[in-house]
């Protein structure tokens, strides 16, 4: 049947390339049979003695045998592979080029598995790999990235000749805050959606102290835990509970130890999660100056363009002009600008973004979502009270300064039609606002006063009360206590930290109240009256259980 339709040539041709195509089959099944039963060691020397055929793409699975080697096998096999191939260049070139069916090479593979060894082996037989993109237009540097694989990518974009995206500010706030330190470029740039990276950092709100709620406790903890930037956390922090030496008790304390080593394990747990947290805060803050501080007034308001018809608007004006004409005629709606950073971090809660943006684009206040919702509108929208409270009492001083700032010399004591220069109108707006202000501070001042005056009593009598009596000498009978070394300066503290905070509050009650001290002058004074009683109400906590101590001694 077949010689009627091919001639003897053609099918002595089809015949051949059917035991080629079987023998391919074959050998692909042998080399896969070897790989599944984790035979590597014969997989080398096949790879090596029938290097013209294993090398290319296995036709069954579609991928080559460097590629199952990253995914299964071991760094040295994969050393021994790239080593193999290096040997054969001359003969076969781009061989680490080849890519499977999401068109990833083996350098894609081993950024995705995070084996440093391998990805740098790979990168220094062939540099270029670093540009090479799969399907989804990923190079290996945007998947190190993209997975917070820190070291890799630091170590292929020393080794390669690879450009950055924007996208890296995606996943590891540590990552990008390094990548933006070596190119600080990148904050102007924008990715195929025409958004900047302040856009992705302003949909990240936990990411930033604002939008993380925590727990009177976690806030404690958050307060008072340094952190160094842009360290990691110390790993070593929880190693001590896992190492510590077991200690005998007496039965009857077993069960008080118990619940003491347990409530320290959670101690240092929690410590350790904060730290974390804080870190991430602190990184973010960073991150969003870097990427404010390039960023001019048109990349700001014109972020959301296209970027594909930005690059042809100066080459050829009547593509564009066709495109647009084809856009009206069929009534195409391309895609909707993306909200400015300032709106999405409204929206979020974002206090610090808010007041970033703020500070270098002051004009950023006017912006508007497309239904026509302002910064404060989002932010009652969305139940944003750090947003809103942040615009509800510095607005109109942070507004008057700025135009202050921005009017001609002399223009504000110009007179209206009334008689009336800018600054005395301000006040009279204002003039509510001022007295209720001045009314709570006096309320709170008088009755923290009071209280203070009180503990400035009770600290004056304990730092007078000697613990256990002297002796014939002068000296205190229990000055070598702990508790009495406690007492003593829980009761100094205690006293000079009351007397502070009533100098304090009689500084507020005696103040004048104007409208420029509400600005720093009284927030201040408040602050510091307020920290003082505080410590003062906890050293005499402090006193109190110190010298009771001895009575229940």
């Amino acid at each position: 049947m077949f010689s009627r339709v091919f001639s003897p040539v053609a099918l002595e041709n089809l015949e051949e390339i059917t035991d080629n195509f079987e023998e391919t089959i074959n050998f692909e099944k042998k080399i896969y049979k070897k790989i599944r039963s984790r035979q590597w060691a014969e997989v080398v020397n096949i790879y090596r003695e029938h290097f013209d055929q294993a090398h290319k793409v296995m036709a069954m699975l579609r991928e080559t045998v460097v590629h199952l080697a990253i995914a299964h096998g071991s760094e040295d096999i994969v050393e021994e592979l790239v080593k193999i191939i290096d040997d054969n260049k001359d003969r076969f070139k781009n061989v680490l080029q080849y890519k499977n069916d999401q068109g990833d090479t083996p350098l894609h593979v081993a950024a995705s598995t995070g084996s440093l060894s391998t990805c740098v082996c790979i990168a220094e037989a062939d540099p270029s790999m670093g540009n090479e993109r799969n399907k989804e237009g990923k190079s290996p540097l945007f998947l190190a990235a993209l997975l917070g694989r820190t070291e890799i990518f630091f170590h292929l974009h020393s080794i390669c000749e690879s450009h950055l995206d924007t996208s890296y500010y995606r996943k590891e706030d540590d990552l990008a805050y390094r990548i933006l330190l070596l190119h600080g470029e990148l904050a102007t740039c924008v990715d195929e959606n025409g958004i900047l990276p302040i856009h992705l950092l302003a949909e990240k709100p936990s990411a930033f102290r604002s939008g993380c709620h925590l727990g009177w406790w976690s806030i404690i903890i958050y307060h008072w835990t340094p952190v160094d930037v842009p360290k990691k956390i110390d790993k070593s922090l929880t190693r001590p509970l896992n190492k510590r030496r077991e200690q005998k008790f007496p039965e009857n304390h077993q069960t008080c130890v118990s619940f003491i080593q347990l409530l320290w394990r959670w101690t240092i747990i929690q410590v350790g999660e904060i730290k974390k947290i804080k870190e991430t805060h602190r990184l973010s803050v960073k991150i969003m100056k870097l990427c404010i501080k390039p960023i001019s007034v048109e990349h700001y308001f014109d972020g959301g363009t296209n970027p594909w018809l930005t690059r042809y608007e100066d080459e050829d004006l009547s593509f564009i002009a066709a495109y647009r004409a084809i856009v009206s005629e069929y009534d195409i709606h391309p895609q909707e600008e993306k909200e400015t950073p300032i709106l999405s971090a409204a929206e979020n809660g974002i206090k610090e973004m808010v007041i970033g943006i703020l500070h270098k684009f002051p004009m950023a206040i006017h912006d508007e979502t497309r239904d026509g919702k302002n910064i404060v509108l989002l932010a009652a929208k969305y139940r944003r009270t750090q947003v809103y409270e942040l615009f509800r009492k510095l607005k109109a001083i942070y507004g008057l300064k700025h135009i202050m700032n921005s009017m001609p010399q002399g223009f504000l004591h110009l007179s209206n039609n009334a008689g009336k220069t800018p600054g005395e109108i301000f006040m009279e707006k204002h003039k509510t606002l001022v007295k209720k202000g001045g009314k709570w501070l006096i309320e709170t001042s008088n009755a923290c006063s009071i209280v203070a005056g009180l503990f400035v009593t009770v600290a004056f009598n304990m730092s007078t009360t000697v613990p256990g009596d002297v002796d014939d000498n002068g000296y205190p009978r229990l000055e070598k206590e702990l508790a009495f070394n406690m007492f003593a300066i829980s009761s100094y503290v205690s006293f000079y930290s009351s007397l502070l905070a009533v100098i304090m509050f009689l500084a507020i009650l005696t103040s004048g109240y104007k409208e420029s001290s509400f600005r720093s002058t009284l927030p201040m004074k408040l602050l510091l009256a307020l920290t003082a009683f505080y410590v003062s109400i906890a050293s005499t906590a402090i006193c109190f259980s110190a010298a009771h101590f001895f009575i229940l001694r």
